[in-house]
Formats: structure tokens, C-alpha cells, sequence
């Protein structure tokens, strides 16, 4: 029998991969599907969040009242299928241990964000997506089937046909239905661990995305980084890069002797907070320039590493902002007002001077069910900013009512400082979320800090001075 202490769980300081905010919360490490049921059910217990790997950005598997459920021990495989490439394991199992396992089989992800050190778990419930989303959609699209541990202690099985509100109310719901314990998916076949790329240099806005709709019938995956502090005619400027999978036909023969094998890096690691001055308006506009100038138009083959996972080479890349950590603005807009939005969005960032190299811009395609997920057909803005306090709140408030004002939204797995009003506003699909969420949750056993902060969660809602003073003083320290 457990103690009460281990179903109390430790204390730590957590924070998001921004290390903002940080809060003091009470953890558990879930070793199997009993001991989940028993956090969930311990009467010591007033609400719970699971946790993956801890790669989303803000407060999302952060709650102050209850504990937070770290799930990466719950990652074994359980089933798979080398005919149909159909993945069943727990929802611990990360990214990363996915391709170690089955890319030397022919088989990767088919859909993946920018790190692969994310769970199986927290793709799902984020419904995360990649460079592929215009053609191929976010990752729920290749769910088949969720294993679910409910609020009263039931595990189900949840399908798009057996239950489907639930299905698209957990896919995307940022783990507010219940703990996924298991989920089966589809894999995707591929020849070689490598992507044939062509390389664009972009001189503004307007032919960065003339480029997205003259190439997304002909590439499987595009991205452009953005010169965020570039003004005037060279405002947007870019380097686009658009990629196929590569066949093994293609690969030159250093590399088609063994195709579907990654190449060996030694990572980098960034072994200490960097102090606040070293990303200031100088040294990111010195980088930015670098950057643009060195990558000159060409194509070659990349290993998916490189071209999926660029920042995975460099531990703890997140310490390059400084103790007060960042924040990621990750804002959609629908094909109609991209253009006018996205344009506002960057003269209004470069003004600022606050956001730092890491600018991407993404088409987005399909949309999935998902009652909370974030993605539909337009283009997305992705941009990092130093936390800079009441500077950074200002300026993303700014930022809100242009999405607004253009028919867009932001990402909950990178949202740390967005208001319950706008929050509401972004997203027309919140009340039936939660009615799902009453249904199956009725006394809010999975609450999460950003679930209050953001009034997700009815009944619950901090008030807005409150919860944006409590960041305040976390990311202060």
C-alpha cells in the first residue's frame, strides 16, 4: 500500500521548455497504469496534469493545487505491424526512441515538430504538426486509437467511431480529459533518413510566401526563417527551404550504402544561463545578417536530423535567454488575411526590437477534428522573445489584437501569456470542449495553471491581474 507522502508526491520548481513561468509543484513519477489510476484517484490528490518530456513552452503541464504526472517512464512498445507500419505503445515513449526503433526498419513519423524529445503522449494532446501540415495535416490526423484513464478511474478505448467527441476533445485538449496511457498510430514509409531540400533566399515578405503557393503542390515539406528585425522593402526577407524524402535511387553513393542510417553528431551543449545582455538588437541583427548571406540558393541532401530537429544538436539551447527565460509568439492566419496580418505582425515586431533569431514561417493545409487544436488551412508565424517582463506582456497584447483583428489564433503548447477573453475569441470550438470536458471531468480532477489562466477550464478562472502577477514573479527568479 502507498504512503500518503508518495501519492502527495516531491516538490520542484517547474517551468515549460521558456522557463516561463516557473512554479512550485508537486510531482509524481508514473511507473504503470495502476499507479496512474492511483494519482488520479488518491483523495490527497485535488487535481492533476500529465507531463511528457516537458518541451511544450509555457504553463500547460504546470499546476500549482495539484500534481503533475510525469509520464516518461510509461514507454514501452506494445505492438507493431512491419507490413502496415501500424504503431501501438505508451504514451511515454518519446520521438526520438520512435526512430531509433523503426527508421532502420523504413518506417518514421508522419508528422513531427521542430524536437524530436517530445512523448507520444503530449504530440497527441498538443496535436502537434510539422512542415508537412499543407499537405499532410497535424498528428492527429494518424491517431487511430487512444487508450484513456478518465477522472472516476475508467480506462477506455476512444476512436474516432466509438466515442468521437471525446476522440477530438483529447486530441489537441492539452491533457485536460483524462491521461492518455497508450495510442496507436500510423507510420510512414520512407526509402532513406534523408530529405532532398532546395534552398531559397527570399528578399521580402511578399516573395516569401509567392514562393509557399507557387511550390506546396510540388514539396511535402517547406519552411522559411525570417529576418524579424528587417524593415521596410526587405521586411520578411527569408531563406525558404523545401524538401521531398529522398529515394535511395537519388542518394549519392556515400550515402546510399547505408540509407536508412542517421549520421553520428556529437551535440553541443549550452552548460549554463546565459546573462540577460548577450541577445540584445545587435547581436541578433549580426546573426541574422550571417545567416542570410550564407545560405545562397542550392539543394543537397539532408539527413533528417538536420532538417527536422536542427536545434535537438544543442543541449539546453534554451539557456541562451538568461535566467527570466522566453516566450514563443506562434500565431495562424487563414489564406485570405495572411498576408495583410503577417505584414502587420512584422513591422509591429521590428519596431519592438524584442524577438530574437529564431523566426519561422510555416503553411499550414488540412485541419483535424480537434475541438482545441490549433491549426487550418493559412500560414503560421513562429518567433521567440527574450522575457523582458511588462515590455514582452505589452507587446504580445499588441500582437493579440492584429490576430485578432485578422481572424487568427495562437498555439496553446507555446501560449504563456495570452488573456481568457482572447483565448476565447481565437478558439469557437471552446464551449464544446467543454461540455465534453463536464461530461467526463465533471469535478475537475485535470486542471493545469494555463487551463485557469485562460478560463479553459469552467469554474476554475483565475482572475486576470492574479495570474499574470503570479507569472510575473515566477520568471523573475
Amino acid at each position: 500500500m502507498m504512503s500518503a507522502d508518495s501519492l502527495r508526491g516531491t516538490s520542484e520548481l517547474l517551468s515549460g521548455w521558456g522557463n516561463y513561468p516557473r512554479e512550485l509543484c508537486r510531482t509524481r513519477s508514473i511507473e504503470s497504469w495502476q499507479d496512474a489510476e492511483n494519482a488520479v484517484q488518491s483523495s490527497n490528490t485535488t487535481n492533476v496534469i500529465p507531463r511528457g518530456l516537458g518541451r511544450s513552452y509555457g504553463d500547460s503541464t504546470l499546476t500549482q493545487d495539484g500534481v503533475v504526472l510525469r509520464m516518461g517512464h510509461l514507454n514501452r512498445f506494445l505492438a507493431f505491424d512491419p507490413e502496415s507500419g501500424v504503431l501501438e505503445c505508451e504514451a511515454g515513449v518519446s520521438f526520438a526512441e520512435i526512430i531509433e526503433t523503426f527508421l532502420p526498419q523504413g518506417w518514421f513519423l508522419p508528422t513531427t515538430p521542430g524536437t524530436k524529445f517530445v512523448t507520444l503522449g503530449g504530440a497527441i494532446a498538443a496535436d502537434v504538426h510539422g512542415k508537412n501540415h499543407h499537405v499532410d495535416g497535424s498528428f492527429g490526423n494518424f491517431v487511430n486509437r487512444l487508450t484513456l484513464l478518465l477522472a472516476d478511474g475508467a480506462i477506455i478505448d476512444c476512436t474516432r467511431d466509438n466515442d468521437p467527441d471525446l476522440f477530438w476533445a483529447t486530441v489537441g485538449g492539452m491533457g485536460l480529459t483524462g491521461v492518455i496511457l497508450s495510442a496507436q498510430i500510423q507510420l510512414s514509409r520512407v526509402e532513406t533518413a534523408y530529405c532532398d531540400v532546395t534552398y531559397r533566399r527570399t528578399r521580402n515578405l511578399e516573395s516569401t510566401l509567392e514562393m509557399f503557393t507557387a511550390t506546396h503542390q510540388s514539396y511535402r515539406y517547406s519552411v522559411s526563417w525570417i529576418d524579424c528585425l528587417a524593415k521596410g522593402a526587405s521586411l520578411g526577407r527569408g531563406v525558404v527551404m523545401l524538401g521531398n524524402d529522398a529515394s535511395a535511387a537519388d542518394l549519392p553513393r556515400k550515402l546510399a550504402a547505408a540509407p536508412l542510417k542517421l549520421p553520428r553528431r556529437r551535440a553541443k551543449t549550452i552548460p549554463f544561463d546565459f546573462p540577460s545582455f548577450a541577445l540584445n538588437p545587435w547581436s541578433i541583427k549580426a546573426f541574422n545578417t550571417l545567416y542570410y548571406a550564407k545560405n545562397r540558393d542550392r539543394r543537397e541532401f539532408v539527413d533528417f536530423n538536420s532538417f527536422f530537429y536542427p536545434l535537438d544538436g544543442i543541449n539546453h539551447w534554451n539557456r541562451i535567454y538568461g535566467q527570466r527565460g522566453f516566450v514563443q509568439y506562434q500565431a495562424l492566419f487563414p489564406t485570405e488575411t495572411a498576408h495583410v496580418g503577417l505584414h502587420q505582425l512584422l513591422e509591429r515586431i521590428a519596431k519592438s526590437r524584442q524577438a530574437s533569431f529564431l523566426a519561422v514561417i510555416k503553411g499550414s493545409g488540412p485541419a483535424t477534428q480537434g475541438m482545441l487544436s490549433y491549426l487550418f488551412p493559412g500560414i503560421t508565424l513562429a518567433l521567440d522573445f527574450p522575457n523582458r517582463g511588462k515590455a514582452t506582456r505589452d507587446l504580445f497584447e499588441q500582437l493579440d489584437e492584429i490576430v485578432l483583428e485578422h481572424s487568427g489564433r495562437l498555439y496553446l503548447a507555446k501560449d504563456a501569456l495570452t488573456s481568457a477573453d482572447t483565448f476565447a475569441r481565437m478558439y469557437p470550438r471552446l464551449s464544446e470542449f467543454q461540455r465534453v470536458k463536464e461530461r467526463v471531468d465533471p469535478n475537475n480532477r485535470f486542471v493545469s495553471s494555463q487551463a485557469r489562466r485562460l478560463g479553459i477550464v469552467t469554474g476554475l478562472e483565475l482572475n486576470q491581474s492574479e495570474a499574470v502577477g503570479n507569472s510575473i514573479s515566477a520568471g523573475a527568479h
